[in-house]
């Protein structure tokens, strides 16, 4: 495991790769590439948010007891998905970025996505939500302090977090029908996936309400028993 040390590149690739590069590689593999090779986009996202997590290593043992970590929240998040109707995923992939960086936040995200598709599907529509589950996880980074002090402010995100995976997933909605962006297209979308946008933000509360402080406390003695 190895560790970026320059702090430039490491801010560099911490804005670039979430908000620019993984988009980009998202969009054009709707617009550009056929069915056929979504796989490989996907890939490609997966191979950026290790690269990003990557950025948030100090040191070698660190960052390999953190990919640890990394490996057994995203286990439980492709086992929750299993669970009818309701999703933990949203809510593993904050929980994990409260306690472990928004790096590693968007890793589980990117990779429950990626790796629960193997079940439920692959297609060009993993990559957007790699990119949702992602930023949801990161933006719950920047904000952990707030998230662990504040019931209230948790579960209020959780709520927005629904609301914003939808909007992301609504974008690749209107890409694959038009092959190009179109906002009434794009608004019609938005309006026709209250319903889900709804369960959405409604599993993200129920999961953060239960789950938030039994693994809040699991991780925060781990961290501190193996000083990750």
């Amino acid at each position: 495991m190895w560790v970026i040390k320059n702090k430039k590149i490491k801010k560099v690739l911490n804005i670039a790769i979430p908000l620019i590069l993984i988009p980009l590689v998202a969009v054009s593999g709707v617009l550009l590439f056929d069915e056929q090779k979504h796989i490989f986009v996907s890939l490609m996202v997966a191979f950026l948010s290790l690269i990003l997590f990557i950025t948030g290593f100090e040191k070698k043992v660190t960052g390999t007891r953190r990919m640890v970590l990394v490996a057994v929240m995203t286990a439980i998040s492709v086992l929750g998905r299993f669970i009818p109707f309701f999703k933990p995923i949203t809510a593993i992939t904050i929980i994990t970025a409260m306690y472990m960086g928004g790096e590693a936040g968007f890793l589980v995200g990117s990779l429950s996505a990626l790796l629960s598709n193997f079940y439920f599907g692959q297609g060009p529509w993993t990559a957007f939500q790699m990119l949702a589950w992602g930023i949801i996880g990161l933006a719950a980074g920047l904000m952990a302090n707030k998230l662990k002090t504040s019931r209230v402010f948790l579960l209020v995100y959780g709520v927005i977090s629904g609301i914003l995976f939808s909007l992301i997933m609504d974008v690749w909605t209107v890409l694959w029908y038009s092959a190009g962006f179109d906002i009434d297209l794009y608004l019609a979308s938005i309006t026709a996936a209250i319903p889900h946008t709804i369960l959405y933000a409604v599993s993200n509360f129920i999961f953060l309400l239960v789950l938030a402080k039994p693994f809040g406390e699991k991780l925060t003695r781990i961290k501190i028993k193996y000083g990750v």
